[in-house]
């Protein structure tokens, strides 16, 4: 069996081959092994690495952690994550005599457990939570976007026919002199000024239309 050195996440090789091949323990070859052991031992035994008690672990603990994960929102594949993670932080606890023992081992375990999942799960909400919110961002963008469209088609076909021609140049990206020299106007500045105009009337139209009205009102 293989022993780790400087990686805790090896520690559980044969929790993972067992649950992938669900291949039921030999039981002459782990005579005793269901027994009653006791707290003691089995932190040294984790300590240690020992084959026995990890396997002795997994025969007794898990069972509590996969009930648990199961009746809150969780899959049996969720419950073997949770009960390898919870094992990885147990012994480094132990390696690093953090451990502080206010109950008896299996309840502190099932502690450690309990709080793995609901990390996850709190984990999930926030991130099933943002993907909402972005998309009802989105979507109220795309209606935005919708309503002030129609608004300002209706306010510009309101406009005379110089009106809308000075403000498409300015929109094709023409310059001021060029609308000037398309325009008839005297210079630049006059076709500065005229754009200006053009646009604060548009923008009175937009106002006075009652989509638009509407619209203000739902945004207070």
């Amino acid at each position: 069996m293989i022993r780790i050195k400087s990686n805790p996440a090896v520690l559980l090789k044969q929790f993972w081959i067992r649950e992938i091949l669900y291949l039921p323990f030999n039981s002459s070859n782990h005579k005793g092994l269901l027994k009653k052991i006791s707290d003691t031992n089995i932190i040294e035994g984790v300590r240690k690495q020992d084959d026995k008690i990890l396997n002795w672990l997994y025969d007794n603990y898990l069972q509590s952690v996969k009930i648990y994960v199961l009746k809150n929102s969780g899959s049996e594949e969720d419950a073997s994550d949770v009960f390898q993670d919870s094992i990885i932080i147990l012994y480094k606890q132990i390696a690093e005599d953090k451990l502080n023992l206010t109950t008896d081992l299996k309840g502190y375990f099932f502690g450690i457990a309990r709080n793995v999942w609901n990390a996850i799960l709190r984990k999930k909400q926030r991130t099933t939570e943002l993907e909402i919110d972005i998309s009802d961002e989105e979507e109220m963008e795309e209606i935005n976007d919708q309503i002030l469209e129609r608004v300002v088609s209706r306010a510009f076909q309101k406009l005379k026919p110089d009106q809308q021609t000075v403000l498409n140049l300015f929109s094709e990206g023409h310059s001021y002199e060029e609308i000037a020299l398309i325009m008839n106007l005297k210079n630049e500045v006059y076709a500065r000024r005229k754009k200006y105009l053009c646009k604060e009337v548009l923008l009175e139209l937009v106002k006075e239309d009652p989509e638009y009205q509407e619209y203000s009102r739902f945004l207070k």
